[in-house]
Parts: structure tokens; C-alpha cells; sequence
């Protein structure tokens, strides 16, 4: 269920709308005339800063009518992920009990152990290296758009047609997109693709921990107490907990919802902490923070298979 968070319309949300916009048709045109790399830049920043409006409008912001909502983010700026599909697996993701389920979380990157011990060596190296920060921003996109393109395929042939709308939705919402790259923007069409992806790599910095493994629910939800420029970008979801607990809570209104409430949430998670995104960085841009297989789903199959024999 979408939430709402007030009857009010949220200004702070509407202004980032505007100003998203306007960095992103600034970067395809003026911008990238001036500088290609300038433009190339701001242009990905642009289209990751459109998928944390996005984010922010699944659970019910800015404005009091979801319709409207949904209308401000429907042009497709990032290309690769219809937003009906972001939002329903989003929305099925916050079930907090099935928090890195490897079949009931859609968001996770963990597998059942069983499954991970039947693939090829090959396979199995993509998706250590996509378990290191770098691999998750390099390779993470292209692995989640694989899997996101395969099941919805399956599931649009097996009569869903839920799927089949944000599919077609999705393409309508890339028309204005590639009318204003041809027809007025001056990036060439294949940078703008390469950008989108990058965009979506930079995403990945933020959904690279924000769950863990772990026995209780509680505890797989992590906080990075950054107040930076990765943390605006993604306007403020590293404080996930916080929006775990109370999604309907808008973004600008999460730092000063976890300071004033600050060891309630670390004794509920249990500490898993970050100090900033710099720290992240330096422990897992080269290392890889969890295994693939879901470490705690190795005792539920050993426990399976003695019951079986």
C-alpha cells in the first residue's frame, strides 16, 4: 500500500523536482555544448537524483494525490526501469519480516545456498565481484536489469498484465525523453544510454548495504549518519532505518527524526552503523561485505536435509 504522509503538499520535494529538471535539460544541452564531460557528469547525476524522487513518490509524496505524484516523475529520465516496476517491488520489499529473503525480497542480493551451489564457476565470480562496491556499480545494474527483464517476461506470458502496463507506460514515458535528447538536446543518444546506466550505478552505492543478514528484523536495516552530497542525492534514504520505520516521513525530515531519536534506532538495529558513505568506500570498494549465498540460510538447509534423511 502507498502511503501518504499529509493532506499538505511538501515544497522541499517540488523544488528538488524543479531543480532536477532543469540540471538534467541544462546537461543535455548548454552544458554539454560548454563542457562534454560537465554535461556527461551532471546528466548522471540528474538521472539518479529522478530515481530518489521517484523513491520518494511510491510512498506518497509530494502531493496529496497519488496521480499527481506519479505524473511529475512519469517521463522516463533513467530509461532502464519502468517506475510501476520499481514501485511494486519496492513497495513488496518493505515488508520487513522478509528482509533478504532470497525468494520474498525482491531488492536482495543474496541466494538460497542451494541455488548458488548449482551455478557455474563463472557465474559465480560475476556475482562475487558484484558483492564488492566497485562490482555493484559497475555490473549491479546490468545483473538487476537481467533479472528484473527475465521474470517480468515470464510473468507478462503467463497472463500478468499488470506487468505488461508498466511496460508499455514505461515506453510512452521514454518518448519525451528521446524527443528532447534528438530534437533540442546535444548529447549523442548512445552517451545519454552510458549515462542513464551510470546513474543507476550510482543508485547502487546507496542499496549496497542498506540490509544485512541477520536473525531478527530489526536488525537488517542499516543507518549511514552522512550529511553530504551522496547523501542529497539520494535524499537522505541512508538513513534507512528511519524510513523503514516511518516511510511516510519525507525525506528533508529524516536526519532530524534520527538525531533527535538517535540510540532508539541504533539499539534497534543493533548498531549497524556508517558514519558516512567516505567509510564505505574505503572498506568495500575492492572488498566484498557479504557472501552471495544468505549466510544464515546455510543452517535452515543442513537442518532440511537431516530432517530428510
Amino acid at each position: 500500500m502507498i502511503s501518504s504522509s499529509s493532506s499538505r503538499i511538501e515544497w522541499p520535494t517540488l523544488w528538488v523536482m524543479v531543480f532536477c529538471y532543469a540540471m538534467w535539460g541544462i546537461s543535455t544541452t548548454i552544458l554539454y555544448e560548454f563542457s562534454a564531460i560537465l554535461g556527461f557528469i551532471f546528466l548522471t547525476l540528474s538521472v539518479t537524483l529522478h530515481s530518489s524522487l521517484q523513491h520518494e513518490v511510491i510512498h506518497g509524496h509530494p502531493l496529496p494525490n497519488r496521480w499527481w505524484s506519479e505524473a511529475l516523475v512519469f517521463p522516463a529520465v533513467g530509461l532502464l526501469v519502468p517506475y510501476e516496476r520499481f514501485r511494486d517491488t519496492h513497495l513488496k520489499h518493505h515488508y520487513d519480516p522478509n528482509l533478504t529473503d532470497p525468494y520474498e525480497d525482491p531488492e536482495t542480493n543474496y541466494l538460497d545456498p542451494k541455488v548458488w551451489n548449482n551455478l557455474s564457476r563463472p557465474i559465480q565470480g560475476i556475482l562475487l565481484f558484484n558483492n564488492s562496491l566497485s562490482g555493484r556499480i559497475l555490473i549491479g545494474p546490468a545483473i538487476s536489469l537481467l533479472i528484473l527483464g527475465l521474470e517480468d517476461y515470464r510473468n507478462a506470458r503467463s497472463g500478468d498484465w499488470s506487468i505488461t502496463r508498466a511496460w508499455i507506460l514505461h515506453l510512452v514515458g521514454i518518448i519525451p525523453v528521446l524527443a528532447w535528447v534528438w530534437l533540442v538536446g546535444s548529447i549523442p543518444l548512445w552517451l545519454y544510454v552510458v549515462s542513464a546506466y551510470l546513474g543507476f550505478g550510482l543508485l547502487k552505492i546507496r542499496t549496497y548495504l542498506e540490509h544485512r543478514a541477520h536473525e531478527q528484523p530489526r536488525g537488517r536495516t542499516v543507518v549511514v549518519d552522512d550529511r553530504g552530497p551522496l547523501a542529497f542525492l539520494f535524499l537522505n534514504n541512508n538513513f534507512h532505518l528511519v524510513h523503514h520505520m516511518q516511510p511516510e516521513v519525507p525525506w528533508y525530515k529524516l536526519p532530524k527524526l534520527f538525531d533527535a531519536n538517535r540510540e532508539r534506532y541504533l539499539q534497534r538495529n543493533e548498531g549497524y552503523q556508517y558514519k558516512n558513505y567516505l567509510e564505505i568506500f574505503r572498506q568495500y570498494f575492492f572488498t566484498r561485505k557479504d557472501p552471495v549465498p544468505h549466510p544464515l540460510w546455510e543452517n535452515v538447509m543442513h537442518t532440511d536435509d537431516d530432517q530428510k534423511s
